[in-house]
């Protein structure tokens, strides 16, 4: 599995396009509804996902443990709201802490973790 993160805007579904030859159909898209396709070639918007499961009671950490088999082959892409101001909203602050410990498990289980930065990948692992 490879993780790429970075903060909004900074390439990183297109680096993951450029360097995996996917294409918009390979790439599936988190959302606030919590729909995720564990399968798929490359996962994007972890961050919207965590939101779901903030929202919703889940452990996020384990409901990705619990598929592992899953995604171990995929590209996993998350915006990096991680890092900078802490949110004031109780909501916001779990948030960002449950995309936190979602990216740190993932980077332990990652056979490689890429951070953009200004369209520019930086290599972590």
């Amino acid at each position: 599995m490879d993780l790429i993160i970075g903060g909004a805007y900074q390439g990183k579904s297109e680096y993951a396009k450029r360097l995996y030859g996917l294409d918009e159909a390979g790439i599936f898209t988190c959302r606030e509804d919590g729909a995720i396709d564990f399968s798929a070639r490359c996962i994007d918007a972890l961050e919207e996902y965590t939101f779901w499961c903030v929202r919703n009671g889940v452990d996020p950490v384990e409901s990705f443990r619990a598929r592992e088999d899953e995604w171990r082959e995929s590209v996993l892409i998350c915006a990096d709201i991680f890092c900078g101001v802490v949110p004031l909203g109780a909501e916001n602050r779990a948030w960002r802490e449950a995309t936190g410990r979602l990216c740190a498990y993932l980077a332990g289980r990652a056979d490689t973790v890429t951070r953009m930065f200004c369209g520019l990948p930086q290599r972590l692992k």
